[in-house]
């Protein structure tokens, strides 16, 4: 009954579009025309997609919210299809149609050079160091982190992540200057200080979530105005919680599902920085803000739908929608800059960071191995031979077999000495 009122909207909407279309004069400028006839595409698609779309796994604030973002995902994956079928120099031209200050190659703002926290040569700030890499990236660094760690719900992943990802920025730093920084802006800034605090942050409130009273009441029957201003605060909260067990050791499954998680998660952190490299767009421009946004609000319902697939498979047989089109963005990403600069993705690696790698990748494979092969093999060699032990000892021939005397020694017959049977202690 709902949706047919919003169809019912949707069609009154796109009557009302047509009617303002036919009656204003239509400008003579094709590139104005064609952004417009675009943009109300887009706008009645997600209308349609609002009220028709599938139901995700969140339904607060309000499902239409989840529908809504799903549609910009089919949106924006569309619109990254259009790029990577492009040119190279068209696709970078075509981004002046969203913003003519784009399409012009930028210089990457270096964040290494001098590393000295205590600079003694400049007398007026020797901790000028440190003050130019406390920039707006600080921040986004701690919010970003702080609701990563609200869509895995996992200390360990989200530290191994935050890790990991340093770990690339150290081996892809001669490809791309940005980055290349400080050892203490690595560690100290950004694993300990903004991704480390936004993690413990992030924990703090997935406890009060998890400790929270889910007992709802409408509105309309709270008699206070503060509760019912409580209550209108709390719709943008979880209507349950689900505490994420991801257990990667338990199975191998489990264990390659966590490690295809956490690299899809480093690819499309990856993918942030590239994106911008290829297609000229500066870090601080809103269209990167837009996507890390992006991210934020389909990352969770992603992440929900892979737990509920991995934990339920009997009730969740299919994976999620919103986690397919997440993979297949990342994907789409990914190819955009394989295309678009091919050389700087095949600048070889330096020969100590090849050599990390590969016993990094033996390490893991060896670990694998153990854990989920040989340690199960030898686990069941040892119970067989176990129950074969058991087996035997059940039907020794009753000479061998010994007595008991009862206050837990055992006695072993000898032979009759003088017509009486005599026993000695074991």
């Amino acid at each position: 009954f709902r949706r047919a009122h919003t169809l019912t909207v949707l069609f009154i909407l796109t009557c009302a579009l047509g009617y303002v279309t036919l009656l204003e004069e239509t400008p003579q400028d094709t590139a104005y025309n064609t952004k417009r006839g675009i943009v109300a595409s887009i706008l009645v698609f997600l209308c349609f997609g609002v009220t028709q779309a599938k139901d995700g796994p969140f339904s607060r604030p309000h499902p239409a919210y989840w529908r809504f973002w799903l549609c910009v995902s089919v949106v924006y994956e569309l619109f990254l299809i259009f790029i990577l079928f492009q040119t190279v120099q068209d696709g970078r031209q075509f981004m002046k149609y969203i913003d003519p200050h784009l399409g012009v190659p930028l210089p990457e703002r270096d964040y290494g050079g001098n590393c000295l926290i205590y600079d003694p040569g400049n007398g007026t700030d020797p901790f000028h160091n440190i003050w130019d890499k406390l920039d707006g990236f600080v921040p986004a660094h701690f919010f970003g982190w702080y609701l990563k760690t609200l869509m895995i719900r996992d200390w360990w992943m989200c530290m191994i992540i935050s890790v990991m990802f340093e770990f690339l920025e150290y081996s892809l730093e001669h490809q791309l200057p940005n980055f290349s920084e400080c050892w203490w802006d690595h560690w100290i800034m950004d694993v300990i200080l903004c991704n480390g605090l936004g993690i413990y942050c992030g924990m703090k409130t997935l406890s009060w979530l998890s400790l929270k009273t889910y007992k709802w009441q409408g509105l309309w029957n709270i008699p206070t105005y503060k509760g019912k201003m409580k209550r209108i605060v709390f719709q943008f909260t979880p209507y349950s919680w689900v505490k994420f067990e991801w257990k990667p050791a338990s199975s191998l499954r489990r264990w390659l599902a966590v490690c295809g998680i956490i690299f899809v998660f480093l690819l499309a952190e990856l993918n942030t920085f590239y994106l911008k490299f290829v297609l000229w767009m500066p870090p601080e421009h809103y269209l990167v803000l837009l996507r890390l946004v992006f991210f934020v609000n389909v990352g969770g319902v992603a992440m929900r739908e892979i737990y509920d697939f991995m934990d339920d498979p009997k009730f969740h047989k299919k994976l999620g929608q919103q986690a397919w089109l997440v993979a297949a963005i990342t994907a789409t990403e990914f190819l955009i800059v394989v295309k678009y600069d091919p050389y700087t993705l095949t600048l070889s690696l330096p020969f100590y960071i090849t050599q990390c790698w590969i016993l990094g990748i033996i390490l893991v494979l060896t670990w694998t191995a153990w854990r989920f092969f040989i340690r199960d093999i030898t686990l069941r060699y040892k119970e067989i031979r176990r129950q074969k032990q058991e087996h035997r000892q059940e039907h020794r021939p009753e000479k061998d077999k010994c007595l008991s005397n009862g206050d837990g020694h055992s006695a072993l017959l000898e032979e009759p000495s003088g017509g009486k049977l005599r026993e000695r202690k074991l």
